[in-house]
């Protein structure tokens, strides 16, 4: 049997997961402007469910208003938003899926011309293109949005989620917290990186206060972002300290598994430095071009508990089915409008994949 298709238990919860592969969180853009899921988002991320994902996680979902990252998210930042989260909910647990939402606040990359506000984030950071610049979030204001993340974990479990992930990686404000060069604060919340840590770890606490025992918390961390001024060190520091927080998983997102860092006097692929500073009982979740049961059975062999996917989920609902046969081979891109619309893909959805260059058939 491909490692990938062992079934797994969390001690939290004891959820029985039936398989390692995962929905990754993928922007999609099919939600509405008021933040409410729609039903062609829902459709999408219940199909995956019924194709057998063992766990399926929802796009980055906004825990404040002003945290909006691009035009239709969905949000979690009201009680608004609840009819569509339960509906959602349901529609992945009823096909044996385990549902875990992604929780972010986009920060400097919030942009006004979406929230109407001036982006917040760890310092003063300049946007780029010529769009201004972030403001430094007060003291007040960190905790607010704490608390924000503890509300909509707490929304997402009375929806009917088994957990949550939080986006630690790709630039956000987590991100912009760990990351030395977005993160130039000299108070409490910046300096070193166990203190740039800190920020994640509060929200990892108040997550924990404001949901119930059995509920799965897991964060996603990128291994290097050169944009916050964050390495493979920095990475792997942070992770020595998430040992010492309530988790049930960790995800280390790489744009592909086969890519290697430098770290420790060894060079070696990130999951691999990943498996080796975690501690042994975590749960580790990696993504990054993986399409085959090769590439796939790749992952584990560096070292990870869960394989994750993203585009391959896009085109290919029924994704873990190809880890059964190794003769059965995904199809990959460029992918026709009606392949993608058989896979759920809304025309919203087609057209924002068209910015991956390749993916959509011209």
């Amino acid at each position: 049997m491909h490692p990938a298709l062992e079934p797994f238990r969390f001690v939290r919860g004891g959820y029985h997961v039936r398989n390692r592969t995962v929905l990754a969180a993928m922007t999609n853009k099919q939600s509405h402007p008021d933040g409410c899921l729609s039903d062609e988002e829902i459709r999408w991320l219940e199909a995956r469910s019924q194709g057998g994902f063992g766990m399926v996680t929802t796009a980055a979902t906004h825990v404040e208003q002003d945290g909006q990252g691009w035009e239709g998210e969905f949000g979690t930042w009201s009680d608004e938003h609840m009819q569509g989260l339960s509906k959602l909910a349901g529609a992945i647990s009823k096909h044996g899926g385990i549902g875990l939402t992604q929780l972010f606040h986009g920060g400097m990359r919030a942009p006004e011309q979406i929230t109407g506000l001036q982006p917040k984030s760890a310092s003063v950071n300049d946007l780029g293109k010529g769009l201004g610049q972030s403001r430094a979030m007060t003291e007040a204001e960190i905790h607010q949005t704490i608390r924000a993340f503890g509300t909509a974990a707490q929304r997402c479990e009375r929806a009917g989620f088994q957990g949550v992930e939080l986006h630690g990686a790709h630039g956000y404000l987590i991100a912009q917290f760990l990351g030395a060069s977005t993160n130039r604060r000299k108070d409490g919340w910046g300096g070193s990186q166990e203190k740039r840590t800190r920020f994640l770890k509060e929200i990892v606490d108040e997550v924990r206060r404001s949901t119930g025992p059995d509920f799965l918390v897991g964060v996603r961390l990128s291994p290097v972002l050169s944009s916050c001024g964050y390495d493979l060190n920095d990475a792997l520091e942070t992770l020595r300290l998430c040992n010492d927080m309530e988790l049930d998983f960790l995800h280390v997102s790489c744009w592909d598994i086969s890519e290697t860092g430098f770290a420790n006097g060894v060079q070696q692929p990130y999951t691999t430095h990943f498996r080796e500073v975690l501690n042994d009982e975590m749960p580790l979740i990696t993504t990054g071009a993986v399409w085959s049961h090769e590439e796939a059975e790749m992952a584990f062999e560096q070292g990870a508990d869960f394989v994750g996917v993203a585009r391959a989920g896009i085109a290919h609902p029924d994704w873990p089915s190809y880890l059964r046969d190794e003769s059965k081979a995904p199809a990959r891109p460029p992918f026709t409008e009606d392949f993608l619309r058989k896979a759920k893909l809304s025309p919203v959805f087609i057209e924002y994949m068209r910015r991956w260059d390749g993916f959509v058939a011209d």
